[in-house]
Order: structure tokens, then sequence, then C-alpha cells
């Protein structure tokens, strides 16, 4: 018998797991965009100018959660 020998860094396995929160931020952030847009058609673009800039920041999170699992 001999034992499995795993090979890698963990950082990675957490890295993967890190990036569901900003999935589930992007999803809710443009999902919340269209139920408003459905509410009130007129406000959709000061509704979509605020999404991306919430898409954008939920974005720099992820990047900065892949550069932190490269360095630790």
């Amino acid at each position: 018998m001999s034992l499995l020998e795993i090979t890698g860094n963990l950082n990675m396995i957490g890295y993967a797991i890190a990036t569901i929160a900003p999935a589930l931020g992007v999803a809710w952030i443009f999902a919340s965009v269209i139920n408003g847009t459905a509410r009130q058609p007129e406000a959709r673009g000061a509704m979509m100018s605020t999404a991306f800039i919430g898409f954008a920041v939920v974005e720099a999170l992820a990047i900065i959660a892949i550069a932190l699992a490269f360095v630790l």
C-alpha cells in the first residue's frame, strides 16, 4: 500500500472557495438591476451606472484574492 501524495498549494483551494462570494455578488447586483428596471424602467440609467460601480468593486475583491493566493 502506498500513501496518496497530494502536491500543490493549499492557497489555490482557498481561492477557489473565495471566488464563490464575488460570483454571487455579481449575480445579485445584476438581478437587482433587472428587478428594478422591471419595476421602474425610467430609472434604468441610474441603476446601470451604480451596478457597474458595484461590479467593479466586487471584481476588485476577486483580483485581490488571487493576488494573495499567489503571494502567501
